[in-house]
């Protein structure tokens, strides 16, 4: 599953291993302030089948990005909680390559539906999720650790 803009050079985008739990411990002390997952947590996903966790790398410039998408069972909406971006990747266009390779992981569950939270404040996130088809269906206030509150967005998948 290889997913990018027409006008970027492709970055593959691939289902991720046990071997990449350092190099996604790294890209998220890197690309996140804070609410960080964990060792622990990542282990958990990579196992986990209600977890899809998902990784852009090059040969020549190693993990570039992630994603990671939950599933719930019963449900036909995915929850995207993640997308992360190497400093040195950022304004590749990888962040919607990683999107568009969440949603082909929701669509394949038979998910009709993907969910996300985003910061108020990330102005970025909020305008590459516009850019997709996401549309803002709610408020939590404090959503995060540090207090900030975030915007939840949904977008249909069902015939895309």
């Amino acid at each position: 599953m290889t997913h990018a803009p027409a006008h970027a050079p492709t970055i593959p985008v691939r289902r991720a291993a046990p071997a990449d739990l350092d190099a996604l411990v790294a890209l998220e002390r890197c690309a996140f302030s804070g609410d960080r997952m964990s060792r622990a947590q990542y282990r958990r996903h990579l196992a986990s089948p209600r977890a899809a966790v998902l990784v852009a790398d090059t040969p020549d410039e190693g993990l570039l990005g992630s994603a990671l998408v939950f599933f719930r069972a019963g449900s036909t909406l995915a929850r995207l909680y993640s997308i992360a971006t190497a400093p040195a990747a950022r304004g590749r266009g990888l962040g919607g390559t990683l999107l568009a390779a969440a949603e082909d992981a929701a669509r394949a569950r038979g998910c009709r539906g993907m969910r996300l939270e985003v910061r108020m404040d990330n102005t970025a996130a909020m305008a590459l999720y516009e850019r997709a088809g996401y549309r803002r269906i709610g408020r939590y206030a404090g959503y995060y650790e540090d207090g900030a509150d975030a915007w939840r967005y949904e977008k249909g998948l069902a015939g895309c």
